[in-house]
């Protein structure tokens, strides 16, 4: 099988994806102008897709009260303590940062609806 998407539901999906888009360097590949307001965002090699969208029908889990262990959305960064302080300067807020032995750096961040971002300078790419 080959992976479509993932998906999550947000309690503003219009302007967290505008701000995904804008800070994040993703570009919608579809949206949706009536309810639930999906929007499908693409990474730059359109491969990635994760879906964003607000229903009322499931629960809206706490992203700010959930550990970004649990669930996180990563990103490859070239420079992830330039990521972290144009992040910072976006309205997200900074978790924490893991610096490996093999010389990796994982800064972990909250948007600002609380949804984990990582930025992943791995000192050996995949």
């Amino acid at each position: 099988m080959r992976f479509e998407h993932f998906a999550i539901n947000v309690p503003d999906v219009r302007a967290q994806a505008k701000w995904w888009v804008e800070n994040l360097g993703l570009t919608v590949a579809r949206s949706r102008e009536d309810a639930p307001y999906t929007h499908f965002l693409a990474d730059e090699t359109g491969r990635v897709i994760i879906e964003l969208y607000s229903n009322p029908s499931a629960a809206m889990p706490d992203y700010k009260k959930t550990h970004p262990l649990v669930f996180h959305v990563a990103f490859v960064s070239v420079d992830s303590q330039s990521d972290r302080e144009r992040m910072e300067k976006a309205g997200a807020t900074f978790f924490a940062e893991d610096k490996l032995p093999d010389g990796s750096s994982l800064v972990m961040m909250q948007d600002p609806w609380g949804v984990a971002l990582q930025f992943c300078q791995r000192a050996k790419p995949f």
